[in-house]
């Protein structure tokens, strides 16, 4: 099947900054609580299209993110899309459809739902927002380097849901979450964001 997406990526944890996790380091606090946004600008599965959706991942990692143990994991995806976009966004996203997310799939153990909901999205510059009502408010911005018109980043990370892009490094101004039997609030705590790239190869 071709398809491809990209478009807007970015993610926060609750480890400081910067997150161990990217050079296959354990968590700061022995587990991982992350949310991922996706912002697609450019998507398409076979004849469908997918341009302007949003989908979110979140995951909670009770170890090393490749060591183990697996991971649990949630999906949110745009109210907006049709049955068909719907169906598109979760075989990509959940790895069905090949390509890096059907690698991501193997660290995975448990699947806590994946369901169609309200996901509102902004970007300002070097800020972030993904918005689940009752569910997630996760904002982002860069931090700051010695050139405040330049964006510091980490070159060549081991491990980042971005594969190819280098992701910049940030702090979460606000991340909360609740959904799922799961409670946290992790506000002030590392973040990344990059372009993405993804397709079945």
């Amino acid at each position: 099947m071709a398809w491809k997406v990209e478009g807007d990526y970015f993610e926060g944890c609750n480890c400081h900054s910067t997150c161990p996790c990217i050079f296959l380091g354990d968590p700061d606090e022995g587990d991982c609580k992350l949310a991922i946004a996706w912002h697609i600008e450019n998507g398409q599965y076979d004849s469908v299209k997918l341009d302007g959706l949003n989908v979110v991942g979140i995951f909670h990692t009770p170890g090393n993110m490749v060591k183990g143990p697996k991971w649990s994991a949630a999906l949110y995806l745009d109210e907006r899309a049709s049955t068909d976009q719907a169906d598109a966004l979760s075989k990509i996203f959940s790895g069905q459809a090949g390509g890096f997310l059907a690698t991501v799939a193997t660290f995975i153990d448990k699947v806590m739902g994946v369901k169609k909901t309200v996901i509102k999205f902004e970007k300002d510059g070097k800020k972030r927002r993904m918005h689940i009502p009752n569910v997630l408010d996760i904002e982002i911005g860069a931090i700051a380097g010695g050139d405040p018109n330049k964006e510091s980043t980490i070159t060549n990370p081991t491990l980042y849901a971005a594969p190819g892009f280098d992701p910049v490094i940030s702090q979460s101004t606000k991340y909360v979450y609740h959904d799922h039997g799961l409670e946290w609030d992790n506000s002030g705590k590392n973040a990344f964001y990059s372009h993405f790239s993804y397709g079945p190869q």
